[in-house]
């Protein structure tokens, strides 16, 4: 088992105040699937820092292409992006 898999299994107590409605669909769901409320919660909790994390990446790529195209003008960018500036023949 991996360093990243054996933390996963740890589990700490702690307490915490949830908004009512969050609490009442956590226990809804716990009660459908038959499983206890920690499960739901921390599952849940699991997949909101998983998206989190992603946007952060994405949100951190987006910057970084930014300024590394912030020097083009706008036909060098067109050019970037293969757009052909220049008017054809048409045959």
């Amino acid at each position: 088992m991996s360093r990243r898999q054996h933390s996963s299994l740890r589990k700490r107590r702690t307490t915490l105040s949830l908004p009512a409605d969050s609490l009442s669909e956590a226990e809804r769901i716990a009660r459908a699937r038959k499983v206890n409320l920690s499960t739901v919660v921390g599952e849940a909790l699991s997949e909101g820092l998983r998206l989190q994390t992603t946007a952060e990446r994405s949100n951190e790529v987006l910057e970084r292409y930014k300024k590394a195209f912030s020097g083009f003008s706008d036909n060098e960018m067109a050019i970037l992006n293969g757009v052909i500036l220049q008017p054809t023949t048409r045959k």
